[in-house]
């Protein structure tokens, strides 16, 4: 099969059907919203990181991020610590369990991760970095392994160049970076030099990620980076249809007019539903919370609903508020309009 321009890259035998690819989000990349995305436009979805401890296997929790069923291929699911062992163990465990790609977390800044040298603490560690990539590709040999970083451990410890041939060396088959060091958390601006540097040393795919919003971004950021995909994340929080909107901006130079307020409820109600059979009543309830408040942002009077909303227990009571909502926008409006008072709240989202 031969690679087109849009067409996305090989990882391992898996050819991704554009350079679209959803970030892997703690508490977000469900099987629900993997599955939203990939319909929306999205050539692969990430899972939300399983620990590599097995002593967690059984728990509700890692047992619910390793339900894969029915998702569209390919399946990537992320391991994430810090002993070479139990990294490979995760590796197997998972693939025996329906994983098709297994990608590495070495780009987490989060406190809590950190503090057990797992995610973007490892950075400071290249010959660990070295043993976990090493063990996790030789543990599963017949299954593509991928990686991802940030651009470093701090400004002036900026390591990814490193990195990159460490990764080609230990066998990983695509190296996705989010253009910030660990120190910078999410603040500031994404910058692109770095990745455009490892890029230009590459002998695999890599994925840019960090600050892309817009298709136009996207756009900016493949060109600016020479990077063969692109890697999505708090951008399509509530905004699915961010895959398919840079989709045809990339294939036709031209946007795709706002969806309809219609299509939007309709998206959130068959979300709803799969997360309400995901995690059931109770569970999926609590979990939809944040995807209501990030669908209705920036929306006129969602600050009022999203208060309301939170107080709501039962899944009935959960459907008639956003039912209600959403036939007071229609009657407003046809199409989706943000006020522009918050228009910074959700880039920032």
């Amino acid at each position: 099969m031969q690679s087109g321009p849009l067409v996305g890259p090989f990882i391992g035998p898996f050819q991704l059907k554009n350079k679209l690819i959803v970030a892997p989000m703690a508490g977000v990349t469900d099987r629900p919203f993997r599955q939203l995305c990939k319909k929306m436009g999205a050539g692969m979805a990430v899972s939300e990181m399983v620990t590599s401890n097995s002593l967690l296997y059984g728990s509700a929790k890692t047992l619910r991020r390793a339900n894969h069923e029915g998702e569209v291929e390919p399946i990537s699911v992320q391991i994430a610590g810090s002993i070479p062992a139990m990294m490979a163990e995760a590796a197997r465990h998972n693939v025996d369990n329906g994983a098709q790609i297994i990608d590495i977390n070495m780009g987490c800044p989060a406190k809590k991760i950190c503090n057990v040298m797992a995610g973007s603490a490892l950075l400071q560690d290249e010959p660990l970095v070295a043993r976990i990539l090493e063990a996790v590709v030789r543990a599963v040999p017949n299954t593509p392994v991928t990686l991802k970083i940030r651009t470093g451990w701090d400004k002036s410890q900026k390591n990814a160049l490193a990195i990159l041939h460490i990764a080609q060396e230990s066998g990983i088959q695509a190296l996705a970076i989010h253009g910030r060091t660990r120190a910078c958390g999410y603040s500031g601006d994404a910058e692109y030099e770095t990745i455009k540097g490892v890029k230009a040393e590459a002998r695999i795919p890599i994925i840019a990620n960090g600050d892309i919003t817009t298709p136009e971004k996207a756009r900016f950021v493949l060109d600016a980076t020479g990077a063969d995909a692109i890697m999505i994340g708090r951008a399509a929080q509530g905004r699915p249809w961010l895959f398919r909107e840079i989709a045809h901006f990339l294939a036709t130079g031209e946007k795709l007019p706002a969806p309809e307020v219609a299509e939007i409820h309709d998206v959130l109600l068959a979300h709803l539903d799969d997360l309400y059979r995901f995690y059931g009543a109770i569970g999926g309830v609590r979990m939809a919370r944040k995807h209501i408040a990030w669908y209705t942002r920036g929306l006129a009077d969602s600050a009022s609903f999203r208060h309301a909303m939170n107080q709501l227990e039962h899944t009935a009571e959960q459907l008639d508020a956003v039912n209600d909502f959403f036939w007071r926008a229609r009657g407003r409006n046809s199409r989706l309009v943000y006020l522009e008072a918050t228009a910074g709240e959700r880039a920032a989202a």
